[in-house]
């Protein structure tokens, strides 16, 4: 049974429910955090946020959270041209896709998460990748994770698992994850500190957390919340 795991931490909503998941289920988690030139550069300082808060309110898991790591991938967003990646207007391409689309970033973070991985001797990769509530990535799909998954093993003769948490839930399931994970201290992390914003907006507060409220990123989480909190009142009425 693997016991140790390494989760890809942005600072964002679902990475945060992810690092919760993983605690509750591995002996030793470590974090792994990129650098890649992106708008919203402000989610490095908040994913160290929500680490020390973790750290914090849940001594439990702060027995298991190991060494937290961060890689430069800027040469990403020199070749990306998205907007993500520079002061580009959101839209949607004529592909369907929007573009903030980085074209194989997860391929990247994972195939790095697994030379890490391969050198800390951590089994299990995850990922807060979802195909239910998203934004069409194709590097978010299950079939994409699957294949990523036999590559890396037989690349590196190894027996990695890809673990992905989220891939079947909507922003509104996600919020009970966390919840039923680490109630409402989790909640709390999650509004207060992690960041998902495209654009990078920590000066305005809604009731689901910091951002500008109308990115594609801030619409799906804000949507979530309210569906969370309507089957919560439900639930109590």
């Amino acid at each position: 049974m693997v016991s140790n795991a390494l989760v890809l931490f942005s600072g964002g909503q679902d990475s945060t429910a992810c690092l919760a998941w993983a605690l509750n289920r591995f002996n030793r988690v470590e974090t792994l955090g990129f650098d890649y030139g992106q708008r919203h550069h402000v989610e490095l300082e908040c994913r160290q946020n929500v680490i020390a808060q973790i750290r914090q309110q849940f001594p439990q898991w702060d027995k298991k959270l190991g060494q937290d790591h961060l890689l430069d991938l800027g040469l990403l967003g020199q070749i990306s041209d998205c907007a993500l990646t520079s002061e580009t207007e959101i839209q949607f391409a004529q592909s369907g896709l929007p573009n903030t689309f980085v074209p194989g970033r997860n391929l990247l973070f994972l195939t790095f998460a697994a030379t890490l991985a391969y050198r800390r001797n951590l089994g299990v990769l995850v990922t807060g990748v979802c195909e239910t509530d998203y934004s069409g990535y194709p590097d978010c799909r299950s079939n994409t994770m699957q294949a990523l998954q036999l590559a890396l093993n037989l690349g590196m003769e190894q027996q990695f698992r890809i673990e992905t948490p989220l891939m079947w839930l909507d922003k509104a399931q996600t919020w009970q994850l966390a919840s039923d994970l680490g109630g409402l201290a989790l909640l709390d992390i999650t509004r207060e500190d992690s960041h998902t914003c495209y654009l990078g907006e920590r000066n305005r507060r809604f009731d689901w957390g910091y951002g500008c409220g109308t990115c594609p990123a801030c619409e799906l989480r804000a949507k979530g919340y309210e569906t969370f909190m309507e089957t919560q009142q439900g639930e109590a009425g």
